[in-house]
């Protein structure tokens, strides 16, 4: 741990001025652990722990964030990038959820039009519950003086 943080101290030499210059914490949110699964800027593991310096080695080197990013991938695979790529296969992490989204919003708005249709149409008489017939209520209320205390 302290060598990792010796090696963000140290300064950067035989970068030009020019070009940009990528740093460890600027990867480290991009980039996850193997071994974890996590982001590596939160990893602790030793694996990480060798991730780190095998980043801010070619941070040294004056690489580019798209450089260290595809020697991580040579390194570890696929799976050290936090953010899937936009082609391919990885595309359907971002594509998936949207279409599943837009059908269920969808869905709920056919749900909606239709509840509201079959609401609009019923006649208000229709609706009102029919009281019981002469003949039901003579019986009920001679069921009733039956009982009565």
């Amino acid at each position: 741990m302290l060598a990792v943080a010796l090696l963000v101290a140290v300064p950067l030499g035989g970068a030009s001025a020019a070009t940009p210059q990528t740093s460890l914490t600027e990867i480290e949110s991009e980039v996850m652990c193997p071994v974890c699964g996590t982001l590596l800027e939160l990893a602790e593991s030793p694996q990480a722990q060798r991730e780190k310096v095998f980043v801010e080695r070619l941070v040294r080197a004056g690489k580019s964030k798209g450089e260290i990013k595809d020697a991580l991938v040579a390194e570890y695979g696929d799976a050290v990038l936090a953010l899937p790529q936009g082609s391919g296969f990885s595309l359907s992490a971002y594509l998936v959820p949207i279409v599943a989204f837009v059908i269920a919003v969808i869905a709920l708005a056919c749900g909606v039009a239709k509840w509201r249709r079959a609401g609009g149409d019923a006649d208000p008489d229709d609706s009102a519950p029919a009281g019981p017939s002469a003949e039901d209520s003579e019986r009920l209320d001679a069921d009733l003086a039956r009982y009565d205390l």
